[in-house]
């Protein structure tokens, strides 16, 4: 891919059907002004969404996978996104219409954040020491450098994991003290807005229906509308680079379909997106009466895809060139 691009000239070819190759698919048409027809998105399962997913029947129960816990502040770009995009009810509206006028009918207010002993707590302190409010004023000061590879704990006693505000946190967010806490950094940065209203939960925007039909949907049938293609159960394995003087850029896609070993060629006028990990990759599901499998071995097409890259090119393999792409892109 050149640094100059001529839409009228080029493809651009989006490596995973999540929602960050979907919004790049959008961009592209709206801002880059790229042909729908230009446009080509390479996911390797039967369904679009990545982790935002949801699938399921009655009888053998529905799984959501992924979600994401919208506030009108943190979310600024994804309801940009969603300003453009027809609801599937209401084409004569946006989904961004139909997101702000839900919750302006059902507005979320917690009564009960946490309970304890069949008993609600009282929220009315976080439960911070001074000690704590220090440790996390450091945390949001320190560079991701600086905190390096640290865990969570690594960065506060261990009574701070008994606070209000842990268990409110943790709940929300989804972290165990073991986790990053350069990922714990960037939440608490993105989201200190939710400070002063974590127990009731009162900044948390909710989608009309579960969030894969309310804004992957929409968004698919817009996109498909446009004319992008979708090329399904379609796994890229490896990425064919070529070195011009100090540019690196994709010259070849290798993928499989089907069994079927298939390239498609890049020329210097097009560009190529690649998502590189998943936050739910190889996640297994359990039932009723067994628990999900833990898999630690077998990496998902997007791990592997990072792996391989990495693989032959060693300078991909560092942390800090797909730190970015492998976080959450809205």
């Amino acid at each position: 891919m050149s640094s100059t691009i001529d839409p009228s000239k080029s493809r651009a070819y989006l490596v995973g059907g999540g929602i960050a190759s979907l919004a790049t698919a959008a961009y592209l048409i709206r801002d880059g002004r790229l042909p729908g027809q230009a446009i080509s998105v390479f996911e390797e399962s039967d369904q679009t969404g990545g982790s935002l997913d949801a699938h399921g029947n009655p009888e053998q129960g529905y799984v959501m996978r992924g979600g994401r816990m919208f506030d009108e502040e943190a979310y600024t770009c994804t309801f940009d996104l969603l300003s453009f995009i027809p609801a599937l009810n209401d084409p004569g509206k946006t989904v961004k219409d139909e997101f702000f006028e839900f919750n302006e009918t059902f507005r979320s207010h917690s009564r009960s954040r946490l309970v304890e002993n069949g008993r609600k707590v009282d929220l009315s302190s976080h439960g911070f020491t001074t000690r704590d409010r220090i440790d996390l004023i450091e945390l949001m000061m320190r560079s991701e450098d600086s905190l390096g590879t640290r865990r969570i704990d690594e960065c506060f006693q261990a009574a701070f994991f008994d606070t209000n505000f842990w268990f409110m946190w943790c709940t929300t967010f989804a972290f165990q003290p073991w986790h990053s806490a350069v990922e714990f950094k960037r939440y608490m940065l993105r989201f200190i807005q939710e400070f002063p209203r974590i127990e009731t939960l009162a900044g948390v925007r909710r989608t009309p229906y579960n969030q894969y039909d309310s804004i992957v949907r929409p968004l698919v049938i817009w996109l498909t509308s446009q004319g992008v293609r979708f090329e399904m159960n379609s796994q890229v394995t490896n990425l064919g680079f070529r070195k011009t003087g100090e540019e690196t850029t994709v010259e070849c896609i290798f993928y499989t379909r089907n069994g079927a070993q298939l390239e498609a060629a890049v020329d210097a006028n097009d560009c190529v997106f690649v998502t590189l990990g998943s936050m739910t990759a190889d996640s297994s599901l359990g039932s009723m009466t067994s628990a999900a499998q833990l898999s630690c071995t077998q990496a998902s097409g997007s791990w592997a895809l990072w792996k391989t890259i990495a693989a032959g090119r060693p300078e991909f393999g560092k942390p800090s060139v797909f730190a970015d792409h492998i976080e959450q892109s809205l």
